[in-house]
């Protein structure tokens, strides 16, 4: 019998847990009562003290595990998220806060001792007399990159992995296409400082960095000016900024998506189509089915914030840890994966990702045109003037913060230093399934520049609403123009008869990545700004994967 009695440092569920719970619409009824033991001490191999709660159910019978590690604190919203909503549903869940964070020992370092702590928490279990050896582990974003940690060696015990919008990869985390990711890079910096030690103090920090952020991004050079916004330098960020190379020594053991290449154990993967990690979820799906691995995705219409905590996915993920670790797998989906896909708003079911399709390339041409026939070699260049002193701003995409999404990009187009390319209006609905990508020709004056491109759905009033997104940044060194491919990640949309698609190119999207000076300056010591002259030449082309209407991973559109 798991009772409050067989754990004598149980506790009711604290006022604010219970508050916080009832807060949660979506969720299951609960089978179970819940209490928990919070503040225990896990330690690592280096002893310093891993702080931890424990929520279990009041029932009798054994129950597998779920381990939760989090740098951000063991309060909202992972306490009601996981650890009372798993053990409602029959869970023992071990909730954990990360070493230099949430009262545990030891220094933040970012990735250093991820795989280490979680192998010493694992071994902490083995010694409870409620483990019952079976074990799952869940968590959205950095609490997703703790269990690509642990996976790297993974514990016998382990039997399923639930990562929600989560990260493997710390370098292209913070140099996405080589430019540094400013506004989600401090975003997320602020949420580690500031999200363990209470709500309080997290809205005080998000204010903070509010305030300060347009300084921060005028500012230079960046190294002095962004601490005002986090309340204090910030040494493993100022590390990251530092270092943009990925094969820098600095960056040695940051990428544990390599766990993925010969992981055995059941992984689900849930991303949104603008989530600031969909390119890194959609690369761990596909290193899962490279080994073999059992794995499903689901990818919804969410931003990073807002995907975990929706009924899609809370219900995706408690019938993927009933499947593999209660041996029941009534709730799982016939096909692993789904989609929702735009502009039909509508979810779709496919056995893999991405499904067949027919790349077809639709040409930039002047005017602004967007053709599927490229136009003559002798076609003139088509420019614009890139200046970092007055840089493109960067509206709606893959961001951190509630200005995520899909947003109007009129007032961007408007702009001289943004170039549209668009389609004449569709006489028949197209689907766009899969990863999308610009295939440009491209010199610049200075050698230096971004060069950023959008996908975006013109309706038949006009309005343009960004899809997907991709920036490249580049060092031209060649005479004559440099062949760049821009990836602009993935989507599932249907553009409808009667709208256009259009491509839209800039030089930058700022704050959400850093400005390209012009000069070539590292980016925390750059001082000076140098416009440049960004020159598109023929034959440059949207490269965009289409599919059958009726798509179901059957064959490629005609």
């Amino acid at each position: 019998m798991t009772t409050a009695t067989a754990h004598p440092s149980a506790k009711k569920l604290p006022l604010r847990t219970r508050a916080m719970r009832r807060t949660m619409g979506n969720l299951p009824p609960k089978l179970h009562d819940v209490a928990h033991e919070p503040g225990l001490v896990v330690p690592a191999a280096d002893g310093s003290p891993l702080l931890t709660d424990h929520y279990f159910p009041l029932a009798a019978g054994d129950f597998p595990t779920v381990l939760v590690r989090s740098p951000y604190g063991r309060g909202f919203p992972w306490a009601p998220m996981y650890g009372v909503h798993l053990a409602e549903q029959g869970f023992h869940v071990v909730l954990q806060s990360c070493r230099g964070s949430g009262g545990s020992g030891g220094e933040t370092d970012l990735w250093r001792n991820e795989a280490a702590d979680g192998r010493a928490t694992v071994a902490w279990l083995r010694q409870q007399p409620w483990f019952t050896g079976v074990l799952g582990t869940i968590g959205a974003s950095y609490l997703g990159y703790v269990q690509w940690a642990l996976a790297l060696d993974p514990p016998p015990e382990l039997r399923a992995m639930v990562v929600q919008v989560g990260l493997h990869d710390l370098h292209a985390f913070f140099h996405p296409g080589g430019a540094f990711s400013l506004e989600t890079g401090l975003t997320s910096t602020m949420g580690r400082l500031s999200q363990h030690r209470g709500m309080k103090e997290s809205v005080r920090a998000a204010l903070r960095l509010q305030r300060h952020m347009g300084k921060i991004s005028r500012t230079l050079p960046l190294g002095e000016v962004y601490a005002a916004g986090l309340g204090g330098r910030v040494p493993y960020l100022e590390e990251a900024m530092a270092h943009p190379d990925p094969e820098d020594p600095h960056w040695h053991g940051a990428d544990a998506g390599v766990a993925a290449e010969r992981l055995t154990v059941p992984t689900a993967l849930i991303t949104g189509w603008h989530d600031a990690l969909l390119d890194q979820t959609l690369q761990q799906y596909a290193r899962l089915g490279r080994a073999g691995c059992d794995a499903s995705l689901l990818i919804g219409p969410w931003t990073h914030n807002s995907a975990p905590g929706g009924p899609e996915a809370l219900t995706a993920s408690l019938a993927w840890l009933r499947a593999h670790l209660c041996d029941d797998p009534s709730g799982l989906r016939e096909s692993r994966v789904r989609v929702h896909v735009g502009g039909r708003r509508t979810w779709h079911d496919l056995p893999h990702w991405p499904p067949p399709a027919t790349d077809r390339h639709w040409y930039l041409g002047s005017g602004g045109t967007l053709r599927d026939r490229a136009p003559e070699d002798t076609a003139a260049p088509l420019s614009f003037r890139y200046d970092p002193a007055d840089p493109t701003p960067s509206v709606g995409g893959p961001l951190l913060s509630p200005k995520a999404g899909s947003r109007d990009n009129t007032a961007l187009e408007a702009r001289d230093d943004v170039l549209t390319f668009t389609t004449a209006p569709l006489t028949e609905p197209l689907d766009v399934v899969g990863p999308v990508r610009a295939e440009l020709r491209v010199t610049t004056d200075t050698g230096h520049a971004d060069v950023f491109a959008r996908l975006c759905d013109v309706d038949d009033r006009g309005r343009s609403v960004n899809v997907c997104d991709g920036l490249r940044r580049l060092h031209l060194t060649e005479d004559g123009p440099a062949e760049v491919t821009v990836d602009m990640s993935a989507t599932a949309h249907r553009f409808a008869a009667g709208h256009m698609i259009r491509l839209q190119i800039s030089g930058g999207a700022h704050p959400r990545f850093a400005r390209n000076t012009g000069t070539g300056e590292p980016l925390t010591t750059a001082t000076r700004l140098q416009p440049s002259e960004i020159s598109l030449h023929h034959p440059s082309a949207l490269a965009l994967p289409l599919v059958d209407a009726d798509f179901d991973g059957g064959g490629p559109a005609h």
